[in-house]
Parts: structure tokens; sequence; C-alpha cells
């Protein structure tokens, strides 16, 4: 069998309904519950380390004074691609190859200018504070933490990059949308994961 099934509630007649879910999907739910946890034990071992990370010698207090414009602006662009994510499942479902190519590409645009505002925060923050991720307690947490992160975006784009080859080759279609939907439910993850490792590090961390 192809498909995971479940049974949920019944029809007009009162016979149960069996619902089939694609193992694609199925798996890349389970995929996500585990990074959920991933991220939380990261997440965790901040939080529990935040006095450290403050009082460090350089501190985020220190080495963020002047960043904020450049992180604010990687902030906006990844959120920015769950909406041209969305936009280009929907112009997929219409039948609009177009729009989705078109969306699709924005989406990776966004995703790759995100990895170079991290790549110049993090040149700053090695080259002008000599922050690395064995300096202190501060570099240790927020390289692995920011670092996992960014790790996670650049196989989102891998992902994605491959959806966008197989749609210029017409092998994405409305009739076949589950690849479409499982990188999308992943990119979703990401930009959720980087909200709450942005508002930790960035704004509660300072």
């Amino acid at each position: 069998m192809s498909e995971a099934e479940a049974t949920v509630a019944g029809d007009s007649n009162n016979r149960p309904t069996t619902y089939r879910l694609p193992h694609a999907k199925a798996g890349m739910l389970a995929f996500l519950l585990s990074e959920v946890a991933f991220f939380s034990t990261l997440i965790t071992t901040y939080v529990v380390f935040l006095r450290e990370t403050r009082a460090a010698d350089p501190g985020p207090a220190q080495v963020f004074k002047d960043d904020m414009p450049l992180v604010l602006a990687a902030t906006i662009c990844l959120l920015a691609s769950s909406v041209t994510i969305h936009l280009a499942e929907g112009a997929m479902r219409r039948g609009s190859r177009e729009s989705f190519l078109g969306f699709w590409g924005l989406t990776i645009l966004l995703g790759v200018t995100f990895l170079a505002c991290t790549g110049k925060e993090w040149y700053k923050l090695i080259n002008h504070f000599g922050l690395t991720i064995s300096r202190n307690m501060f570099g240790s947490t927020f390289f692995t933490l920011v670092g996992f992160h960014a790790a996670h975006v650049t196989v989102g784009l891998v992902s994605l990059s491959i959806i966008w080859r197989l749609a210029l080759r017409r092998e994405v279609s409305a009739q076949n949308p589950t690849g479409v939907e499982v990188v999308s439910w992943y990119w979703h993850f990401v930009d959720g994961v980087w909200i709450v490792v942005f508002s930790l590090v960035y704004l509660i961390g300072r």
C-alpha cells in the first residue's frame, strides 16, 4: 500500500470513512515532529545559559548593537518567503505554471538573501569581535542555535531548487502536488522556528 490510512468520522449513512495519507506527507509530519524536539532542546539550552551569555565578553548587547537593521532585513526576507511559497502553491492548484515558477523562484531568492545576510553577520562577529563557537558561552550557544537553523534553511533551499527544476520540466502539476506540499510544510516550519530564535537571541537575550 502506497498510502497510510486512518479511519475518521463516518459519512451520512454512518459508515466509517478512510482517509488516505500519502507516505511522503506522513513521513514529513514525523520528521517535523522530530525537528520540533530537536530545536526545543537547542532553545532550552540557550535559555538555561542566558545569564552566562549576557555576561560574556563579547556578549549579545555588544555584538548586536549595530546589527539589528541587517538582522531585521534577513527576518523580513524569510517571513516574506512564507507568503511567496503560499502564493506558489495557490498558483499550482490553479494550473498557472508561470505564476508558480515565479513565486517559487522568488521564495528561493528570498531564502538565499537570508543566508547572505547571516553570512555577512557572522563575518563581522568573527573578524571584528573575535566571536567564535569556542570563544565563550555566548559564542557556543549562538553559533549552535543559529547555525543549525541556517543549515535547515540550506536544506530547504536545495529542496526548493529541485522542485523548481522539476516544474521547469513539467513534472510538477496540480495532479501531482505532494512534493510541493511537503517542501512547503518544511519551509513554513523553518520560518516559524526563526521567529522563536530571533525573539530569543536578538530581543530577549540582549
